[in-house]
């Protein structure tokens, strides 16, 4: 099968700057050494970059999770151009595409199930879908914005400026130009792209499916630490519109503790989280699935099938009990209605919930074991 036309820009760019990272940096480090200031900059234009990236392009503009004042929009632009990844519209463009039709060989633009090099970067090296270059109708919502925009129309003078004069100054001003240039924008740009690119690739083959099957997507809290919580990318391909990705307290997840910050000083609005009704129900589904793959070698199938069916109902039934007794609590709370008699009540219906989930915890376990 003949294979698509190069695209001789990014392929040299690519070839050039992790050529540079593994040969210039090392060599610098040895003759002459790096010192805290430049790894201080180093780290801190990666989280500007990085976040920018998953803060900004992904959860702000490509998902809409929540709303942010224009000031940040500019700093997500600006770090976005810092990143090196395309234009807010571009990279926006393709992610929604892959979203709609993820694994899709012909479809999602870098669709896992092609293979680990060509979802992690082979995909930006040959025209594989040259149809869709310039094409942004699936991004109208965004052209509407002027921040996106601006950066779009000037994207190559701002990622210049990002990536070379910035380094530059931060390196003039430090009095050592080239190992800032060599650290802050060389060595980062790389760690930074391919950090990102490990969603598109590791994120789909590496970890966990708590929540569905449906697609590739794993959670993967070793990866999440590699890229500012999108690690968690099973529960993002199910519930996208949410704004984080790591839903529990330990779960590192930089990019939801950052848009919280905002918001809490007014810079971020209307964050969107999914009803923790429906995240419980997915995990429950998956339980299911798993527990009834596992039974099919089993000569006693039919009855633990029985058994393990009728305690998911039984779940089920307890978890939208629960649920629709807390909805009416906080519907009376909204309303400024009298709620004494139903704090107790969902209380013990919480109880409850929480003991029929243990006890399908413990069979599920014991049926898969």
């Amino acid at each position: 099968m003949k294979q698509p036309p190069l695209i001789w820009i990014n392929l040299i760019f690519f070839i050039t700057t992790f050529a540079g990272a593994c040969i210039l940096v090392p060599w610098r480090g040895i003759t002459h050494g790096f010192d805290a200031t430049e790894w201080s900059w180093f780290v801190i234009l990666a989280f500007a970059a990085g976040l920018s990236i998953t803060a900004g392009y992904h959860r702000l503009w490509s998902h809409k999770t929540y709303k942010a004042h224009p000031i940040i929009k500019v700093l997500y632009a600006l770090g976005g151009a810092l990143a090196f990844q395309n234009s807010v519209l571009h990279w926006a463009s393709d992610h929604r595409v892959h979203h709609k039709h993820v694994d899709n060989n012909d479809k999602d633009p870098y669709s896992a199930q092609r293979g680990f090099w060509f979802s992690h970067i082979g995909w930006m090296l040959r025209e594989y879908q040259p149809q869709r270059y310039g094409d942004y109708s699936n991004v109208r919502d965004l052209q509407q914005d002027a921040v996106v925009r601006w950066q779009h129309k000037h994207y190559l003078w701002l990622a210049a400026f990002m990536n070379i004069a910035v380094p530059l100054g931060l390196g003039w001003l430090h009095g050592d130009i080239l190992s800032m240039l060599l650290l802050a924008g060389l060595l980062r740009l790389v760690v930074v792209h391919h950090c990102t690119f490990f969603i598109n690739s590791l994120a789909h083959v590496w970890g966990k499916q708590p929540y569905t099957d449906r697609n590739s997507a794993r959670d993967n809290g070793i990866l999440a630490l590699l890229t500012y919580g999108e690690g968690y990318h099973n529960f993002h391909h199910i519930f996208e519109h949410d704004y984080r990705n790591g839903i529990r307290w330990w779960h590192y997840d930089p990019t939801k503790w950052l848009i919280r910050g905002l918001a809490g000083c007014g810079l971020a609005t209307d964050l969107r989280r999914v009803p923790q009704e429906k995240i419980d129900g997915a995990r429950l589904q998956m339980q299911l699935k798993r527990t009834q793959k596992r039974l099919l070698d089993r000569h006693d199938t039919d009855e633990l099938l029985a058994q393990l069916q009728q305690a998911y109902e039984d779940t089920k039934q307890h978890l939208c009990r629960y649920y629709g007794a807390k909805k009416q609590l906080l519907d009376a709370r909204k309303q400024q209605l009298a709620d004494t008699h139903l704090k107790p009540q969902v209380a013990e219906l919480k109880r409850r919930f929480r003991q029929q989930q243990r006890q399908w915890q413990q069979l599920t376990a014991n049926l898969g074991s």
